[in-house]
């Protein structure tokens, strides 16, 4: 058999693709984090492209999907989810999603995390953290029968023929029900948690009839009499998900990163997606082509026949941002870099299996994965593992390991809390579903600690009230403290709702944010490891020698100790050097140069004021080629952090308003460089430094400056490209917050070209028909700027 290739990404969903369906080979459903289903339809071939609809919009994740065949009457059958809500939604593909839906399935009490069709169309069968699974005669759309008995949560339901229903349940047990609601058999799967399960095709050698998958990263195969028939070994991790192809083979998804395709019992292809988690997998049983959904918010098809493949360049792309994927250290486990052999073993030795992962110790101190191919006979890269400390604030230790967080939960008045370590690289779930396990607790708390987890590690929170905090409280998000039960979720099923409140105001944005976070020691620590390399490879008039190393080695235990730094010899000496590293060094050695340089734009006036081979900080670093074409992002994206991050300063913001066209004219070449996606964390910050520029421009000393509404117009023009191409929903929010700042600030004749030259209507209406447009703070911030009387 040949080996998939992707045929077509589909962007558009917010938040990570939990479930996705292939009814036939027109058409693709994908459910989401954002509450959304879409449609995929394919419109034109070859290559294949889709384009979407979103044919359902509820209020809560939407976790589980199934389609019902076309029937007569229903001519183009139904599409089902269900998610956080406790409602099952069956709706007709083709009505638009403010269309009332042709059937509610209400009966489950808690989140809804799986949904199958029987064979036949007569009936559907749905798992909840509720541990019951549910039979929902079609047609009547009310229970028929509850299959009780589980332990805990039934995260898998599989409709095995007319009769028959097996469910995979938080218990580790595997169950086996008729129709009727009898129990005919169980067994236990493992010692975990079973995730999935899939009807195993007849042609399969292996003879099993269902096979199943669990966190322990096995998938088993059994017959419905409960004999364990064959175990495929393979994924480093969880295994969400599973389809059976038309060819008998098996697909498989996890928390590995991988989707792989099984015949009979061997591995015969791994496909790493540049994402966390692959969620989930389903097949067309027509074409035997799959569809994956991941927690990068995209839905990829793939496909084994050459004329459903994607052009050579979007293949190339694929492959690409792959290798050039971040594999979070969490992921990996402990290694020890200094026995990982050199690049030197991908061209001597050869894999034992395919899917067989091998770390590489690179000469410049970093760590690749790479991934054996049975059908090319090579070592195809999949990333760079990396350490999360790197981007997530300084480390906090908890029983003897370093996390990005540790949270304290509220269990009990009278009690000490509970704590809950988090590394941004996890899955929020994930972590929340370990906190609860290690702690005895219900599993109706998860969902509540995840969102929290989701929701108190982004970072600074724009919006906010303005107004000092109350004590004990921090409006920026920083009080880490939680207490289960905490807000509507947790709200008494009979409890009188809430009261309205006003829609609190936003714009304009009136104070300048920074973005500081940083691990000083590791920064430190990989300047000093990639010293080292720049002195062997480019000599010691670039390299730092040893007593600049000290300097900059003490610049950082200030910096660490201190967010405000005045002028001292410390400060004034390791300054240059840095910007030597910054914009001297090779350019895949610059990155802690760029890091500190951004830190100290926020902490230390000297650093703009300072004069760098007689240039200014911002056209030294420009004209380093930072900005320059092939981009790398991680430096583009560092540099305008530390453009934003200026802001903090007297000196800095005089030398940012100084440069203002300079800087502009460079982040636009950047962005327009970046091809028709954005790196999400490029958008972000430059949507920041634009927030800055416009707080500036708006204050009451300037707003009145004919400068101020010329450089008003200009961010404007950027600001509406930026919302009109980009999909991620902080890059929008940020983008909209520094528009409707400029809006509302700056008079009548920005108000005028706002509507008239830039569409400000056209944009706010693409804005709230995208996925994004459904969160309440970018429903709320379109508002405040539909209220300006545009």
């Amino acid at each position: 058999m040949p080996d998939f290739k992707i045929s077509a990404s589909l962007e558009g969903h917010g938040d990570d693709v939990r479930a996705v369906t292939f009814p036939n080979p027109n058409a693709v459903f994908s459910a989401s984090r954002d509450a959304t289903v879409r449609l995929w339809k394919l419109v034109s071939t070859p290559p294949p492209t889709y384009d979407y609809t979103i044919t359902a919009h509820g209020q809560a994740f939407i976790n589980a999907l199934t389609y019902l065949p076309p029937s007569s009457e229903y001519p183009e059958g139904l599409v089902l989810s269900g998610g956080q809500d406790t409602i099952i939604e069956a709706r007709q593909p083709g009505k638009n999603a403010d269309d009332n839906a042709d059937a509610m399935l209400l009966g489950h009490g808690h989140n809804i995390c799986a949904l199958d069709v029987s064979p036949d169309g007569q009936w559907v069968v749905s798992g909840s953290w509720d541990s019951t699974a549910r039979l929902w005669k079609v047609g009547k759309w009310e229970t028929e029968v509850v299959l009780e008995g589980h332990e805990a949560s039934v995260w898998a339901v599989l409709a095995y023929d007319k009769d028959t229903i097996i469910t995979g349940c938080a218990d580790q047990m595997i169950r086996v029900f008729n129709t009727s609601g009898t129990l005919l058999g169980s067994v236990k799967n493992s010692n975990d948690v079973v995730r999935a399960l899939c009807r195993v095709p007849a042609s399969n050698p292996s003879g099993a009839q269902f096979a199943s998958a669990s966190n322990d990263g096995i998938i088993r195969l059994y017959t419905l009499k409960g004999e364990l028939v064959a175990s495929l070994h393979g994924h480093e991790s969880f295994v969400y998900s599973l389809a059976a192809l038309p060819s008998g083979e098996l697909v498989s998804a996890g928390e590995d990163r991988t989707v792989r395709v099984w015949n009979g019992t061997q591995c015969v292809q791994t496909i790493t997606h540049p994402a966390i988690s692959v969620w989930s997998v389903a097949a067309c049983k027509e074409t035997g082509d799959i569809v994956t959904g991941a927690s990068d918010r995209i839905t990829r098809v793939f496909s084994r026949d050459p004329e459903r493949q994607a052009a050579p360049e979007v293949i190339q792309q694929f492959d690409q941002a792959v290798k050039e994927s971040a594999i979070p250290a969490e992921q990996v486990g402990k290694v020890n870099k200094e026995q990982l052999p050199g690049p030197e073993f991908l061209q001597q030795k050869s894999g034992t299996k395919e899917g067989q992962v091998q770390m590489i110790h690179q000469g410049d101190g970093s760590i690749t994965a790479h991934t054996w191919s049975s059908a090319t006979q090579e070592w195809i890269a999949v990333g760079t593992v990396v350490d999360s400390a790197g981007s997530s604030g300084r480390k906090t230790e908890y029983l003897g390991q370093e996390y990005d967080y540790v949270f304290d939960v509220d269990i009990e008045d009278g009690k000490p809390p509970l704590k809950l370590p988090y590394n941004v690289s996890q899955n929020p779930y994930e972590a929340a579903n370990k906190f609860i396990g290690d702690n005895e607790l219900p599993i109706s708390y998860l969902d509540q600690v995840a969102n929290f987890i989701t929701q108190n590690t982004q970072g600074a929170t724009l919006g906010q009230s303005q107004e000092p905090a109350t004590e004990g409280a921090d409006p920026w998000g920083s009080d880490r403290r939680y207490r289960p039960g905490d807000g509507d979720a947790a709200a008494p099923e009979n409890a009188a709702p809430p009261a309205p409140q006003p829609r609190p105001q936003v714009l304009p944005q009136k104070t300048y944010l920074s973005i500081r976070s940083a691990n000083l020691k590791v920064i430190a620590k990989k300047l000093q490891e990639l010293n080292e390399k720049v002195l062997a490879e480019a000599g010691k008039d670039i390299a730092l020698d040893p007593t600049e190393i000290e300097a900059v080695v003490a610049l950082c235990t200030q910096l660490e100790s201190s967010t405000q730094l005045p002028d001292s010899p410390v400060v004034q000496s390791g300054i240059p050097l840095i910007f030597r590293i910054a914009t001297a060094w090779p350019e895949s050695t610059r990155l802690p140069g760029l890091d500190l340089l951004r830190l100290l734009a926020a902490a230390a006036p000297f650093t703009a004021s300072a004069e760098y081979n007689g240039n200014n900080l911002v056209s030294g670093i420009i004209s380093s080629g930072v900005f320059n074409s092939p981009i790398n992002v991680n430096n583009a994206m560092l540099t305008i952090r530390m453009l934003a991050n200026l802001f903090e300063t007297d000196a800095g913001r005089n030398l940012a308003m100084g440069t203002f066209d300079q800087i502009v004219a460079a982040v636009k070449s950047v962005l327009a460089n970046s091809g028709e996606s954005p790196n999400r964390n490029l958008t972000v910050a430059t949507a920041t430094l634009y927030i800055n520029f416009a707080v500036y421009i708006t204050s009451e000393s300037r707003e009145q400056d004919p400068a101020s509404a010329e450089r008003g117009l200009v961010l404007m023009e950027e600001l509406t490209k930026i919302i009109a191409k980009e999909k991620d929903s902080e890059a929008i929010y940020r983008a909209l917050v520094a528009l409707g700042t400029l809006v509302k600030s700056l008079g009548v004749e920005v108000q005028s070209a706002a509507k008239e030259i830039y569409e400000l209507n056209n944009v706010l209406a693409r804005v709230s028909g995208s996925a994004a447009g459904k969160e309440p703070r970018v429903k709320g911030i379109v508002g405040e700027i539909r209220d300006l009387a545009l």
